[in-house]
């Protein structure tokens, strides 16, 4: 281990972005990813937008070996709460030897603007891995270098329903709209990451009934009987 690595917490959401974040900081011997950091909605259990269960994301987390950091967050939650529990994960990822926080974000400005201002002060950099790669391409690496998902909630204003639950695959990215972006950087879509090279085994997923609600159409997966396997690894 190099004597002054880099610890670092990743900001996880469960899908492809911050899961092909993990594969690329793991190919630099200057940083040590320490914990994957989930906020969960807690009155479902389920990360927020992308409706990942609870369940679904500890599978994550022992397939990438790394501990999960998770901070529950009422619902409704307002800013304030929102910003104050993050206050707190700072403060703990300081005292616990952190001093980065990596985040899956590709081309939205505003979104990383927002990141860079809330760690400031901290003691805590912001890194952004994947800034700026044209996601055309990014996502063809993500399929090419064994990612695999597939689509746990779709915003049905931008793209069909009929996306939800399916492959993150080359004949997606053929079948979306030409208005969408390859990775679904503007919300179109989001992603529950199942296998990839981050991973020690692939997960057993298991899809579930596709439900509407408020505009956006999420699939529901679950980790079936095969995730005994995995524990046993």
């Amino acid at each position: 281990m190099i004597a002054d690595m880099k610890r670092i917490l990743l900001s996880w959401s469960s899908g492809k972005d911050s899961a092909w974040a993990l594969e690329i900081l793991r190919r630099d011997q200057a940083i040590e990813v320490c914990g994957l950091l989930t906020t969960l909605n807690s009155e479902f259990d389920r990360v927020a937008m992308h409706g990942t269960r609870r369940s679904v994301l500890q599978a994550q987390a022992k397939a990438a070996n790394l501990p999960l950091w998770i901070v529950p967050l009422p619902w409704p939650c307002t800013n304030d709460v929102y910003e104050s529990r993050m206050s707190e994960v700072c403060l703990r990822a300081v005292s616990e030897g952190m001093s980065a926080v990596a985040f899956g974000d590709l081309f939205l400005e505003d979104v990383r603007a927002y990141r860079e201002r809330q760690l400031e002060g901290t003691g805590l950099e912001p890194l952004f891995p994947l800034w700026q790669i044209p996601t055309g391409e990014l996502a063809r690496q993500m399929i090419a270098g064994g990612l695999r998902a597939r689509l746990a909630c779709v915003d049905k204003k931008q793209i069909g329903a009929e996306f939800a639950g399916r492959e993150f695959d080359e004949a997606l990215l053929r079948d979306l709209p030409a208005e969408a972006d390859p990775c679904g950087e503007r919300g179109e879509f989001h992603t529950c990451v199942y296998a990839g090279p981050m991973f020690s085994a692939p997960l057993p997923l298991e899809n579930g009934e596709i439900v509407d609600r408020d505009g956006f159409a999420f699939a529901d997966f679950q980790v079936g009987a095969g995730m005994a396997e995995l524990k046993a690894r």
